[in-house]
């Protein structure tokens, strides 16, 4: 089959899909919240008279006794919420912009009135929001939380080895906190039917809506039911259970009818995970041909009070050259903010920028192309475990991108290059890498007499097209057209709806649903590969005994009825994952291994060249075009793998030109919390993006031998773009994003 559509194009460009807040049941009222104004402290008195006499409101809420309601835990210390803290329990004001009352009316317009009435009176506390204020209290990570795939990488003596080197790079860099600024805000609809609670959200991973709730509410998991099918943009802020929900159930449940949420685009900034800042130490040894002996990556990250929110930047960093000695250090700054998250490559985007710039200023110091710098660098041993990858194609990558990029016409003094306007021209390269990570998945296939194929399995579709690409490995596998494939994702009621991140959707999906069609095809008693007659095969078992899967109660040797559907139901775990990972998985909790293997380690690897056009008089920054290569294993669906590494690619851009979310010293909080006063790429923003693949399979890492590839495809781009304003100028940045008066 050839057939490369988005198999949901149709529904998404019409409207036809229904997103979480797109739902509208009868009798729905509209929630909204009321905001803290201080950066810390407690409530002494909150006020809803005025709101409570705006007609419409039918609820005004400022507490939830402890009995009703309970919190959900954090998702990296065992739970299922973003952060450990649940609004509305108590008086204890954590980071302004807490909700402090929730307003329930007839009207979204009403709703919204009521609660700019709400006001309240503070017990003000000092507050820190930025990584040196005063307040901010550090922590050494693998001290704070002692678990082994926490702890530092070391390897060989790096410090001693980079201090003895010919060669030293010591630098330090600054990447700001980001918020991720999806289309389709935060927000849910609930409704009761009967004992059964229905949620309707937009949402990574419906397992952890669905048990946190039950822990929230006192309820069995059993009568919950998470509908997620399209998230629309996640980027890792809707990876686990937002605080509103269980709010939002209990007044649904007072009020006897349904309830609608959708947070305001400035309460995402507030009441949403978010990329926190960092600062970043690189120290690389080499001799002085460029060849690293040594590197040394240091990580200041910001976390919340309430909770630890790990970094893993040196993850990444630690496996991207062949280092003779390495050594990472993380330490955890809290302040007064809400926990932050998962953003798109939240760790691996940052480190990236650090140690490619770094990397980009040894191939300087050393008179060294800075391609050649990597390639002489390349190796195909995890330096790390000492174990092989499972596929490691980066040289190809920059190979590859470097011949497309025409990389031989570059001329390597700063500023040598300019445009018939006079622009400042500047290329630069970085490489990227990305943990390959997988999960237990569960796939439920029915095969019917009209011939179509339903798939129900474990994962979310956030845009990375996830249906396309179970769509076109069903299709391929039986040779019937993908518009006869249907895919169920997101629904706690057809799989148990593992959280979808890390790239490992696919990587995960794909696996389960090539070991349920290999378990199809027994039921059809067809030959293990080859096209076949589904609405035949299927009409074919009519009366045979044996045929098909056996349904409750009937043993594997029941006679079917004519045209009854055949299912089958398959699990598929990790390599070297125990079985009880499924049982974990299925419970809502996170089953994750990787990237480290029994025998193998796994990642997806990038190779970005960008060239930036600086305007000599407002040096205005613009980037004319951008080749990017990756190696993310087999290429399940051509069509949406180019989307992912052009969104990715703009997202680079703009983290590295637009993006930072600026903190208020002076109330706590975020300051430019609308999408006036926070830039990201628009239109004008994106020149060319040209995008290649290796597509060589990785068939270690699953049978399919697929790799992650949506967060790999943003991890290097800040670096190339600031190597390219370098290699154009002359000046060399070290914090993200790039102003104009940086360079004026």
């Amino acid at each position: 089959m050839t057939d490369t559509r988005r198999v949901d194009a149709y529904e998404k460009v019409t409207g036809k899909a229904a997103y979480g807040t797109d739902r509208v049941p009868d009798g729905v009222a509209y929630a909204t919240l009321a905001l803290a104004r201080i950066g810390r402290g407690r409530v002494s008195r909150v006020d809803t008279a005025a709101a409570g006499a705006v007609p419409g409101v039918l609820l005004v809420v400022t507490r939830f006794d402890a009995e009703e309601l309970q919190g959900a835990g954090f998702i990296m210390g065992g739970g299922f919420s973003f952060q450990s803290l649940q609004p509305l329990l108590d008086d204890h004001i954590a980071y302004r912009g807490q909700p402090i009352a929730l307003v329930v009316a007839e009207t979204l317009v009403a709703a919204t009135e009521a609660a700019d009435l709400v006001t309240a009176e503070y017990d003000p506390e000092p507050f820190a929001v930025h990584l040196d204020a005063a307040g901010a209290t550090t922590l050494v990570q693998e001290e704070a939380i002692p678990l082994p795939f926490l702890a530092d990488i070391k390897v060989g003596d790096a410090d001693a080895a980079v201090d003895a080197s010919p060669v030293r790079i010591d630098s330090t860099y600054e990447y700001a906190a980001q918020h991720a600024v999806p289309m389709e805000l935060n927000g849910g609809v609930v409704e009761w039917r009967g004992d059964t609670l229905v949620v309707h959200e937009g949402t990574q991973n419906a397992a952890a809506l669905r048990f946190g709730l039950a822990q929230q509410l006192g309820l069995d998991a059993a009568n919950i039911e998470v509908r997620s099918p399209y998230v629309g943009g996640g980027f890792g802020q809707k990876n686990s259970l937002q605080p509103h929900l269980g709010p939002l159930a209990l007044v649904a449940r007072r009020l006897g009818r349904p309830v609608k949420l959708v947070l305001a685009r400035t309460q995402t900034f507030h009441n949403g995970s978010f990329r926190p800042a960092t600062r970043h130490r690189v120290r690389l040894g080499a001799d002085a041909s460029g060849q690293i002996l040594a590197a040394v990556h240091e990580v200041d990250q910001q976390t919340s009070r309430h909770d630890l929110f790990p970094a893993m930047h040196t993850e990444v960093t630690s496996r991207l050259y062949g280092f003779p000695a390495f050594r990472g250090r993380h330490r955890l700054v809290q302040t007064d903010v809400q926990t932050p998250g998962y953003m798109r490559a939240p760790f691996e985007s940052s480190a990236m920028f650090a140690f490619e710039s770094a990397v980009d200023e040894l191939a300087y110091a050393t008179g060294q192309d800075p391609v050649a710098v990597r390639l002489a660098n390349n190796t195909m041993t995890d330096p790390v475990t000492g174990r092989p990858f499972s596929t490691r194609f980066l040289a190809e990558c920059l190979r590859r991108g470097a011949e497309t990029f025409g990389w031989a016409d570059r001329t390597p003094e700063p500023g040598s290059m300019r445009a018939d306007d006079g622009s400042l021209i500047g290329w630069g390269v970085a490489a990227g890498n990305y943990p390959g990570s997988i999960v237990p998945a569960v796939a439920h296939l029915t095969a019917g007499a009209d011939g179509r194929v339903t798939v129900g399995v474990d994962g979310h579709e956030m845009g990375q097209g996830i249906r396309s690409a179970i769509a076109l490995l069903v299709a391929g596998d039986l040779g019937i057209p993908a518009r006869d494939v249907e895919v169920r994702v997101g629904d706690t009621r057809f799989a148990a709806q593992h959280l979808t991140a890390g790239s490992w959707g696919t990587a995960s999906a794909l696996p389960a649903v090539h070991s349920g069609l290999r378990e199809l095809r027994k039921h059809l008693n067809v030959a293990d590969t080859g096209e076949v007659d589904v609405a035949a095969a299927v009409q074919g078992l009519s009366g045979v005994p044996g045929g098909g899967a056996p349904g409750p109660g009937r043993s594997p040797g029941f006679h079917r009825r004519a045209g009854r559907p055949v299912e089958v139901e398959v699990s598929t775990l990790g390599p070297g994952q125990p079985p009880e990972a499924l049982d974990q998985a299925k419970a809502g909790h996170l089953a994750i291994s990787g990237p480290v293997f029994p025998e193998f380690s796994t990642f997806s690897w990038v190779a970005h060249f960008v060239e930036v056009r600086v305007e000599p008089t407002t040096c205005r920054i613009r980037v004319p075009r951008v080749v990017s290569v990756v190696d993310c294993g087999r290429v399940a669906s051509p069509a949406t793998a180019a989307s992912q590494v052009r969104g990715g690619v703009i997202w680079g851009i703009g983290g590295a030109l637009r993006e930072e979310s600026l903190v208020d010293d002076r109330f706590g909080g975020f300051l430019n919390s609308t999408l006036e006063e926070y830039p990201i790429m628009v239109n004008a923003d994106v020149g060319r993006i040209d995008v290649g693949f290796v597509d060589e399979p990785d068939l270690l890492f699953n049978p399919v031998g697929v790799k992650g590839l949506g967060e790999v495809a943003m991890v290097g781009v800040t670096a190339a773009v600031a190597n390219a304003v370098h290699h154009a100028t002359g000046k060399r940045h070290h914090r993200l994003p790039i102003r104009l008066d940086d360079l004026l």
